[in-house]
């Protein structure tokens, strides 16, 4: 796969037409992927609030004022049930959330107990917890993670209007952690915050110029929360929301780009009409976060979910399917 991507043949991407644009996407999807098939995920937050980064769009911070309340890691069993449920309901990989800057090393077994438990249903698992040393990555490789969400969020450029306890080096260090373990890198980002279509540019370059592609990709919509930083500043204004088409187009950029990755609708879908939707699934998107709640926010639940995959002739990816694409 291409990694030599330059920011003029990015930007030239999303200057084409759109219907030229989703056309050529959508020629590049189905050369790699079932163009009727999409992974439903489920993502529970085993641990909620009290995070000490201040990324302006997130009310786990402790800098945000949401009335949000704090609370421990989740016990194991807890984990489980909830992981066999979100199986039960369709979902075919687990993603499970930690509202820290890093996890300490005394949470590592309980981690491991539950990356073991989800494997054992027969779900993917994936693990999103801040910032991994080699020998945390490591550790949890041994326990069977199979992929692990380290979202580099915006572009270089645009990182420090967003969060400043944590670098965009940081970032990328810690997804070459994941990568050397042997740990499958879900990494993408957030539009909506009121960055330039530069800004995405930038976004798509940075992971599309990995030496090697995320094999997740999610795209969040920014859903703007009073309290938070960029929640004060966009909740009123019209970049609280950005505009449907250059959120296609951007699921089209990143489908492009990074043609072998899962590009997943993730935070914002709640507000996106079905037609919205439906658009990016023919751009490229092949993967979606189900289930009533991503971390904190609200989603359109699984009962919505069903209902448009079957207006949509849609089917969910399961995780034995996964398995077998990525072995041919």
């Amino acid at each position: 796969m291409r990694t030599d991507w330059s920011r003029p043949e990015i930007a030239a991407l999303f200057d084409l037409p759109f219907t030229a644009l989703v056309f050529r996407a959508a020629e590049i999807h189905r050369a790699h992927h079932d163009p009727n098939a999409v992974q439903r995920s489920t993502l529970l937050s085993i641990k909620t609030g009290g995070c000490p980064e201040d990324c302006g769009y997130c009310n786990q911070s402790v800098s945000a004022d949401t009335g949000l309340k704090a609370t421990k890691l989740m016990d194991v069993r807890a984990v489980l049930q909830a992981a066999a449920e979100a199986k039960d309901n369709g979902s075919s990989r687990f993603c499970m959330g930690a509202a820290w800057r890093n996890p300490k090393d005394r949470d590592i077994p309980a981690l491991s107990a539950m990356i073991q438990g989800v494997r054992q249903i027969g779900m993917e698992t994936c693990m999103t917890l801040g910032m991994l040393t080699p020998a945390q990555a490591q550790a949890l490789s041994d326990a069977g993670l199979d992929y692990y969400n380290h979202n580099i969020d915006t572009s270089p450029e645009n990182y420090a209007n967003v969060i400043s306890t944590r670098s965009f080096e940081e970032r990328i260090e810690t997804l070459e952690n994941v990568r050397e373990a042997g740990i499958n890198v879900c990494c993408g980002g957030i539009v909506g915050m009121g960055e330039m279509r530069s800004d995405r540019v930038g976004f798509i370059h940075a992971l599309a110029t990995l030496p090697h592609h995320p094999e997740s990709v999610p795209v969040n919509a920014l859903v703007p929360v009073k309290g938070t930083v960029l929640g004060n500043m966009l909740a009123d204004t019209p970049l609280a929301k950005i505009d449907d088409i250059e959120f296609v187009r951007t699921i089209a950029v990143a489908r492009i780009t990074m043609p072998e990755s899962m590009v997943r609708l993730s935070a914002g879908r709640e507000s996106m009409s079905d037609a919205t939707q439906a658009l990016c699934f023919l751009a490229g998107a092949n993967s979606i976060f189900t289930g009533d709640k991503l971390l904190t926010a609200g989603n359109a639940g699984d009962d919505a979910d069903a209902a448009l995959f079957a207006r949509l002739g849609l089917r969910s990816l399961g995780a034995e399917q996964r398995v077998a694409e990525a072995a041919e």
